[in-house]
């Protein structure tokens, strides 16, 4: 029997799926570890936690049938430092670390802004790895000294199952290292930063096979973005991921590389062969409203019914999803969150109404951008847990001015990191053929055509807002 398996090497859990090769799930497992965050800002874990519960999910797995292609995905950014021995020098520093904001201003100004995202398709932003290695390099020379491999976190899972120092286009156009129009590391952007070429793990394809495990094939696979949008069928122009979950994305394949001269959204390299994706980030989008519900009380479900009891715009309540800083569009991590025009009939329905239209109104932000670089999308595949909501993908449907399309399976990126395996194992020609196999998609969502207008109008008024509100510290 051919069946396939993906893993998603994740911030708080590997996530593992058995996969038939008609995209039936036939077992799914999970195993988690912690997060540290041993100084504000700071956000590590231990890479060897990462291989105990991929060996738990593993062993589950296979306990429930046969394996013909595996596949990786994971959380991209994260630095990994190995010793000549194999051996971790320290914790895995995440995407979600903030503390290389010098480190950051400092590439810009060695290599230019310009040329920076003329190469790679993006600026310096504190999550990805360039900037994190720099500050190892400032901070901890001791560990600096010994360093003989940089890898990703799912590719440190790669090289326990595999042995091999190998990562993906997708994966590494996170580094701030990689030539994204070229597909490789760039001798440029390495040379600048002062990163010995030797320490790289070679770059691949991501359905191409680049080694095996107990004599099964393991895809190059991809981050989980690129993965995810694969699983949802975002293969090719023409739709594009939409992602409500603690963070918000859209995701659109295209044709060509391409990217925002000042880099506020990521030009990336897609996980099919010879395409590239540009991705609009937002950091709070169901965090906002599991924000809300941490103050304010009450189940999500009670919320999304109190928010329906709301004219779109709520009388003129407006919410910006800042709580985190923010990516797209502003790449700044001081941007705070806000409600503006409060009045005394606004409950707490029109605070939940609020924050479903302010995280659809910085999706805009980033679909406009992503639109701007890679034409105009046609239909949007939404996942993640706010795509569960009808009301709230009405409200992003209206404001994108785009019908929504769930899919049967919302496995995201361990999905498609198996449908990756299933090309490497020879099981579908391409990663079009494994799409068009296994991604069933559901019911379409359409914009409220009575609201689209209004909705217009208020958008003008949240971008409006963020510049008077900028924190400066």
């Amino acid at each position: 029997m051919t069946n396939l398996l993906g893993l998603d090497v994740g911030t708080s859990s590997v996530k593992g799926l058995l996969v038939s090769p008609t995209g039936d799930v036939l077992a799914r497992a999970e195993a988690s570890y912690p997060l540290s965050t041993p100084h504000p800002g700071w956000a590590e874990q231990d890479p060897e936690d990462w291989w105990r519960a991929t060996q738990a999910v593993l062993g589950e797995l296979r306990a429930a049938g046969p394996v013909t292609g595996l596949g990786l995905s994971g959380q991209m950014h994260g630095l990994v430092l190995l010793d000549a021995a194999g051996e971790v020098l320290r914790p895995a520093m995440l995407w979600n670390d903030g503390r290389t904001g010098e480190e950051c201003a400092e590439i810009e100004s060695r290599i230019g802004l310009a040329r920076l995202v003329e190469l790679t398709g993006n600026r310096a932003l504190t999550g990805f790895t360039a900037p994190k290695l720099l500050w190892v390099q400032k901070r901890e020379p001791h560990v600096h000294e010994r360093i003989a491999h940089v890898l990703l976190p799912k590719d440190y899972v790669r090289y326990r199952l595999c042995g091999d120092f190998a990562t993906d286009v997708a994966d590494a156009s996170g580094t701030l290292w990689l030539d994204v129009g070229a597909r490789a590391w760039s001798d440029e952007v390495v040379a600048a930063l002062d990163v010995d070429r030797a320490w790289l793990p070679s770059v691949h394809e991501s359905p191409e096979a680049t080694g095996t495990f107990e004599g099964i094939p393991v895809a190059a696979g991809g981050g989980d973005q690129a993965a995810g949008a694969v699983g949802v069928g975002v293969d090719r122009p023409g739709p594009v991921s939409v992602v409500l979950g603690t963070s918000g994305v859209v995701f659109a394949a295209l044709d060509g590389y391409a990217s925002d001269p000042e880099g506020r959204v990521h030009a990336f390299c897609h996980a099919v062969p010879g395409a590239w994706h540009g991705m609009g980030v937002m950091l709070s989008a169901a965090g906002s409203l599991a924000w809300l519900r941490s103050v304010a009380g009450g189940e999500f479900s009670e919320l999304v019914e109190e928010a329906s009891r709301w004219e779109p715009g709520a009388e003129g309540l407006t919410f910006l999803p800042y709580l985190a800083g923010e990516r797209t569009p502003h790449a700044d991590p001081f941007a705070r969150g806000s409600f503006t025009g409060l009045s005394l009939r606004h409950d707490r329905g029109a605070l939940a109404r609020a924050v479903l239209e302010g995280v659809a109104f910085g999706l805009r932000d980033s679909l406009d951008l992503v639109a701007s670089i890679g034409g105009a999308p046609l239909l949007g595949r939404v996942s993640g847990g706010g795509a569960r909501s009808d009301l709230w993908l009405r409200i992003c449907a209206s404001v994108l001015e785009l019908p929504l399309q769930r899919v049967e399976l919302e496995e995201g990126a361990a999905f498609g990191a198996a449908l990756l395996g299933g090309v490497a194992a020879g099981v579908f020609s391409d990663v079009g053929e494994a799409v068009s196999a296994c991604v069933r998609p559901r019911e379409v969502v359409e914009p409220v055509a009575s609201w689209i207008g209004p909705y217009a109008d208020q958008r003008s008024r949240f971008r409006d807002l963020y510049p008077a509100l900028r924190s400066v510290g």
